[in-house]
């Protein structure tokens, strides 16, 4: 899949951040990005980097979390051959890679207390030290880190170098998560589109129904432009029709009515010491008498009816606040009113 590297959006929130960058960008002073998994954390790094002095030296990226923490320390700052066990050859690290350019650290936060210490050094001093090296090696690197971690809050705990998080944001980029952009997920969802209608060499691009992009504008989009990308092009690949508008998006790729139960949810004791024994909802219906169940299929069945119905009629039939209301999807609860033969009153 061919790598997103544009900025799409209009949205005051949005165009605020994407300016903010823009002005850092040629400070070569450390900046902060915090955001949201799929805000798009690892662009803002990347014009940070291009509109930059340093755009035609390296930008090297570092993903903090995917490394386990023995192995953290010699990839930031690389080691001499013998220096553990397996450093067969010395190895430059990242800060020696992205020399006279830049080095992206994502997520920063959950970097262990002695590699921050490390970090905090290389960036006061601009020089590093290979493990099983007596000598440091002197560079010219700028920092632009990323986490969507609360560091302030981590920091007052003890758990992040207060002194590092005041070395590291000279500038606070926040990314606004999808849901308060507004107006920029109908423009994302054209643009994610025609792009895969070309790929799928359509002719033309017909468009999307207009209640398929109520429910793109409607959804919260925990996933933010990464989960709105893969819904958008999951529906025009699935369209058999590209005559006609997307009539049909799915959001949960996993909403299925075959697929595997869940395991039983194990109830986690309370730190109180008591039980957390979860308690009935009030559904307004009496629970089923035990003693005369004898297909336990058709009552649960009938049960699930009668809690859907319930919250339906309670919410006014507003399907989304229903979903949301019952912890479903709402193609999870279009699925249970199909199930269920359910109708509107009136």
């Amino acid at each position: 899949m061919e790598r997103e590297n544009q900025f799409i959006g209009q949205s005051g929130a949005f165009l605020d951040a994407v300016e903010r960058a823009s002005r850092a960008a040629p400070m070569s002073r450390p900046v902060l990005v915090i955001g949201e998994r799929g805000t798009g954390k690892e662009l803002i790094a990347e014009r940070l980097h291009r509109l930059s002095s340093r755009w035609d030296e390296p930008l090297v990226t570092m993903n903090c979390a995917a490394l386990p923490e023995t192995l953290i320390e010699a990839e930031l700052f690389g080691h001499e051959a013998g220096a553990f066990t397996g450093a067969t050859k010395s190895r430059a690290g990242r800060f020696e890679e992205a020399d006279k350019g830049t080095l992206f650290l994502d997520e920063l936060g959950t970097l262990s207390m002695g590699a921050q210490e490390r970090l905090l050094r290389a960036v006061e001093y601009g020089e590093v030290t290979r493990i099983g090296a007596s000598r440091p090696i002197r560079v010219d690197v700028r920092i632009v880190a990323a986490t969507n971690d609360d560091l302030p809050a981590l920091a007052q705990a003890g758990e992040f170098r207060a002194d590092l998080l005041d070395r590291l944001s000279f500038e606070v980029i926040t990314l606004p998560p999808l849901r308060v952009r507004e107006g920029d997920v109908g423009v994302l969802a054209e643009y994610f589109a025609r792009r895969m209608a070309a790929e799928l060499e359509w002719h033309a691009w017909p468009g999307f129904a207009e209640h398929v992009m109520t429910e793109l504008e409607d959804y919260p989009w925990p996933g933010n432009v990464r989960e709105l990308r893969n819904v958008v092009e999951r529906a025009v690949y699935r369209w058999d029709d590209p005559e006609s508008p997307i009539a049909h998006v799915q959001f949960d790729p996993f909403d299925s009515p075959w697929k595997p139960a869940a395991p039983p949810h194990r109830a986690t004791p309370a730190k109180t010491g008591g039980s957390a024994v979860p308690q009935p909802a009030d559904f307004g219906t009496s629970a089923p008498c035990f003693d005369e169940i004898e297909d336990l299929r058709a009552a649960v069945d009938a049960h699930e009816r009668a809690i859907v119905e319930h919250a339906l009629g309670k919410h006014r039939w507003n399907q989304r606040q229903t979903a949301k209301a019952l912890g479903l999807s709402y193609d999870q609860l279009r699925h249970c009113i199909k199930k269920h033969a359910l109708m509107e009153e009136g």
